[in-house]
């Protein structure tokens, strides 16, 4: 600015402004003395309302008629009735400025439902279950399966078949899955979503007298019940699942051949490739022991065909979560593979249930450590019509057996 003020007596401003590469109307106003500039108030119009006038139409917009409806609402109301106090927009401007603009309505405040946290790191520790809808031979037609899911060993532990969804149905097979898989009270917890048979009061009071607990997925929240999920999808993608069913003895043998598949047949990937029924039933060490004999027999014949190094010990998963909290350590990857520390030899254990608990920790220990919350498991409000049509509505529950077992049991009426 200095160098400006001493230049343009001999050149001229324009010739200075053209070296600089700037306006002159940019070096005039650097030239300007500052003067303080004050904000100027909009001024009143003269039509506007007055104190006492805009106190009058907030009274009546806060009255116990108008208060929860909008300003347009209020001034057709009141040009109805003969009256005007004045324009809907004027009336906006007045809450505007007292802070008032926002939904007037009364909203429905919708409750907190916690995230469940549940672990399982046995067998008959945390079950999962759910409904699917199997079509019929026909438009509209569905047949609903029923399926009772162990979270731990992904093991179907009962299933069911019905022509409609019924709490009463859903009541006997949980009650009788209980029997055969000998759950005593407080052992168990069972996990499902927010249908009408998993919250109805009939199972909620049957479930009190087994002493099991039960939480509930958070509404429009799928990746809460995760297994039950993905067993659907699985039974649902294999080859031999049909597009419809031709009867209801078609759906009950089909379900039974594709569930027999996935317990014993079924190779699943988070249980380093076993079957459900392998883990389920405790010959999951077995299997990965002769597994791991085999793999080291290969490795010392050829051991140059193994780039990654030798085999390794593969393990079951220490526990299985649904929704780990932040804090604890993430779930196991499927497969997941540890190293022999001593020799390539070693036979890994056969409790492959617990390979890293600490000795002596009891189940509630291990829940408190691994920082489990539980829904609360009050009784239920909503209440459905469980018995409806349950009289011809049972087709076929059926309970997987082990080997050697007498059949497959019919609930009859």
């Amino acid at each position: 600015m200095a160098a400006t003020a001493e230049v343009t007596p001999e050149v001229g401003t324009a010739a200075v402004c053209r070296a600089l590469g700037v306006p002159r109307a940019t070096v005039y106003r650097w030239r300007r003395p500052p003067t303080e500039t004050t904000k100027r108030e909009r001024p009143t119009p003269a039509r506007a309302l007055g104190p006492s006038e805009r106190q009058a139409v907030l009274d009546v917009l806060h009255s116990e008629r108008f208060c929860d409806r909008s300003p347009l609402e209020v001034h057709a109301t009141l040009l109805e009735q003969g009256c005007y106090l004045c324009a809907s927009r004027t009336m906006y401007r007045i809450l505007a400025s007292n802070d008032e603009v926002r939904e007037r309505r009364n909203q429905l405040r919708h409750p907190h439902y916690a995230r469940p946290e549940l672990v399982a790191t046995r067998p008959n520790e945390v079950w999962s279950w759910d409904i699917t809808k199997l079509k019929g031979p026909a438009k509209w037609v569905y047949y609903y399966l029923y399926v009772v899911l162990d979270i731990f060993s992904r093991y179907v532990v009962g299933w069911l078949l019905a022509q409609h969804e019924n709490a009463g149905l859903a009541q006997r097979l949980i009650r009788e899955t209980c029997t055969r898989q000998g759950v005593e009270p407080g052992q168990l917890l069972l996990h499902a979503d927010r249908g009408a048979p998993m919250t109805s009061k009939t199972l909620s009071q049957m479930l009190a007298d087994l002493g099991v607990e039960k939480t509930h997925a958070r509404p429009h929240v799928s990746d809460d019940n995760p297994f039950s999920e993905s067993q659907f999808k699985t039974l649902k993608y294999s080859p031999g699942f049909p597009d419809r069913f031709g009867s209801p003895e078609h759906a009950r043998d089909v379900s039974r051949g594709l569930i027999r598949w996935y317990n014993h047949e079924h190779h699943h990937s988070a249980l380093c490739h076993l079957t459900p029924a392998g883990g389920h039933r405790g010959r999951a060490g077995l299997v990965l022991a002769e597994r791991h004999r085999i793999q080291l027999a290969a490795y010392r014949d050829h051991p140059e065909r193994f780039v990654n190094g030798p085999p390794r010990i593969q393990r079951l998963p220490e526990a299985v979560w649904i929704n780990p909290p932040d804090t604890a350590t993430s779930q196991d990857a499927s497969g997941s593979t540890q190293t022999d520390p001593d020799d390539l030899g070693v036979v890994p254990s056969i409790n492959t249930y617990e390979p890293l608990t600490r000795s002596g920790d009891s189940t509630a220990a291990r829940r408190a450590r691994a920082g489990r919350s539980l829904n609360a498991t009050g009784t239920c409000l909503k209440i459905v019509d469980t018995f409806r049509r349950s009289c011809n509505a049972v087709l076929s529950p059926v309970f997987d057996r082990p080997e050697g077992g007498t059949g497959e049991s019919v609930l009859l009426d």
